[in-house]
Formats: structure tokens, sequence, C-alpha cells
């Protein structure tokens, strides 16, 4: 039996690059598409949100001159791209999705509500919401704390680069110490990067626990739901 009946996944857009500097990795998006699928098939309600890093994010731009709200809108306009390549690798490793973006932008995907959502991952398709929550200064990670406690997930599920929470950035840090499990106070108290503040109190006021795992590592979605300890538990 599945240890999870519904989950919210959370992709950066970074993870999307593979190798390349910028932009899609078409074999990526595929292994990717092939991971979810097979937890969709296996009766899992799968709502995901993509963020926007390969392409542009909302803090660069300001370092460059662009407006902070100007940024983030172009930030929220690339996970929308991001989530369209999800779809269309989705759909050809045979499994149904639909794009939903909280602002409108028909027929580039449906406007987003709570109850289209659950009525398309009730009927088996993927919910791949994009455009963050709408609005700017807040990330995709606020984004996927809000569309998980939304949809009433059983989960959050970040994938990211690394085997899950560290005690500093693993990749520049060859010593940092991982976490098998970790509650948000403590992840607050120490200052760890696992989320931006806002998305760690939603997570721990609606009681919505959350798994950093490696995305990268074939078969890892697949085992998180079927119960293996894989990655890092934030609880509450």
């Amino acid at each position: 039996m599945n240890n999870y009946q519904r989950i919210l996944l959370k992709l950066s857009g970074e993870s999307l690059m593979g190798d390349q500097k910028s932009g899609i990795d078409p074999v990526k998006l595929n292994d990717y598409a092939e991971e979810i699928s097979a937890v969709s098939r296996m009766g899992v309600s799968v709502g995901i949100v993509i963020g926007g890093g390969n392409i542009f994010r909302g803090l660069g731009g300001v370092s460059k001159g662009v407006d902070r709200v100007t940024g983030d809108q172009m930030g929220m306009l690339a996970t929308v791209i991001n989530s369209l390549a999800l779809q269309s690798a989705l759909t050809g490793a045979g499994t149904k999705a639909t794009v939903f973006t909280s602002i409108r932008m028909e027929p580039v995907g449906e406007y987003y509500s709570k109850q289209k959502a659950l009525k398309a991952i009730s009927d088996g398709n993927v919910a791949i919401i994009a455009g963050g929550t709408g609005n700017p200064f807040f990330t995709t990670d606020s984004a996927s704390a809000l569309r998980g406690i939304e949809l009433e997930a059983d989960v959050l599920l970040k994938g990211t680069r690394v085997d899950g929470v560290f005690s500093a950035d693993p990749e520049k840090v060859p010593g940092a110490t991982r976490y098998d499990t970790i509650s948000f106070d403590e992840v607050y108290r120490l200052g760890l990067k696992v989320m931006d503040l806002t998305a760690t109190v939603l997570c721990k006021e609606n009681n919505l626990p959350l798994i950093v795992f490696n995305m990268d590592v074939k078969g890892n979605l697949l085992r998180l739901v079927n119960g293996e300890k894989v990655g890092t538990l934030v609880y509450v």
C-alpha cells in the first residue's frame, strides 16, 4: 500500500538544466516525467509546482536593474514555460497532465482554482500549477506550500540535487552534517536554507510535513511514496 495517497511535488527550475548552463535538458525532463508517471500509475494523486530559475530568477533581475515586481513577473512566466515542457513530457510518457496558471493566460493553461485542480487529480491527471502564487515577493517554495495545503496533500516533497537537509551547503562544505529528521522549529532556529521563511511557517502552521530529497537519483520518488526512508523529513 502506498505510504502517501496525495503529494505535492516541488521541483527546482535549476534541476531541469541538467548539465547545461541554462534552459531545459530534454534528457533530465524526460527522466522526471518517467518518475512522476510511475507514481501516478500507482494511483497516487500528484500536484506539481516548478521553479523558473533555469530561465529567469526575479531576484537575479534586480541585480541587473530590473524592477523587483517586474522581475518576479518574469520569473512567473518562466515557471509557465517549465510547466508546459513537463506537461508535454508527461503526455509523451502516457500520463495525463493539466497545466493551471495562477494568473489568467488561457489558452496556455487553465486559471487555477482549488476545485478545478482537485477535480483534475481525482480524474487521474497530474496537476501542474504554474505562475507561483501569482504575486510578486513570493517564491515558488511558498507557492508549493500554499498549493500543498489547498490540495490537502499528505506531504510536500521538495526534489533537489542533494539528498536531504544539511547543516551547510554540501556542494560547498564537504563535511556538512546531514539530518535524517528535523523539526520546522529547529530549521528556523539553526537558520537552515531549506525553504524560505514564509513557506516554512505555512507548512508548520498547517501541519504539512516536508521531505527534502534528491530527485536526480532514479527511483527516489517511487521509493518515497512506498514509504522508504529517502532524504530528510521535516516535521511539525
